[in-house]
């Protein structure tokens, strides 16, 4: 199986890199990004602008999409930017996937994502999951993770505080409230993409403990 991987040098997708390409399953991975990264055998990443994203088939003519690009409204610098990362690129770059061949795309969304939230991080979310539903992929699984347990590269205090408050409780916490660490949703991720079930599937935060 020949994957695109979307967010390779963030959380969740650097692990999908390092778990896709030790998985024998796995022929090889184009992990387009803005900056280099290190040359692995079976990794195929190109700097791409991803305002301004080419049309060379080398780069989108795959079996499948795993999408774990994001960011934050503070990381973004505003709303806009914010909805142009988290909800253009993924629909943008599964276009061209779909169009040059790939029959499924795999989606790290969130837990709470909601088209008519009051919250615009969970309503974008929402948004991101309604239109790459809409491109009609022959497998679309959308991964709804909660709290990500572990520590970010940028400061993110209060989500700092929320990780040390839930890994207190951890003993008592229902399945549906504890932190999903981040080696967890991204197997579920690459075993969605090579199963690829047909139609829609969700997985809750409680399956990726």
């Amino acid at each position: 199986m020949h994957l695109l991987l979307l967010g390779a040098t963030g959380l969740v997708g650097s692990h999908v890199l390092d778990q896709a390409l030790a998985d024998p399953r796995v022929t090889a991975v184009t992990a387009p990004t803005r900056r280099p990264l290190p040359q692995r055998p079976g990794l195929s990443a190109p700097i791409v602008d991803f305002e301004a994203l080419p049309q060379d088939p080398s780069i989108w003519a795959v079996d499948a999409v795993i999408c774990a690009l994001g960011t934050t409204i503070k990381a973004a610098g505003s709303r806009e930017r914010f909805h142009r990362v988290d909800h253009d690129y993924p629909l943008e770059i599964g276009r061209l996937a779909k169009a040059h061949g790939a029959r499924s795309f795999v989606l790290n969304s969130a837990k709470g994502a909601d088209v008519k939230s009051l919250f615009f991080y969970s309503r974008v979310k929402g948004e991101t999951e309604r239109d790459i539903l809409a491109l009609g992929f022959d497998s679309c699984v959308i991964v709804r993770p909660g709290l990500i347990d572990a520590p970010r590269p940028e400061p993110r205090p209060m989500e700092q505080g929320a990780r040390k408050v839930l890994g207190l409780l951890k003993p008592i916490l229902p399945p549906t409230l504890r932190p999903n660490p981040p080696e967890a949703i991204a197997r579920a991720m690459l075993e969605a993409a090579i199963a690829a079930p047909r139609g829609v599937t969700v997985i809750p935060s409680q399956d990726m403990l």
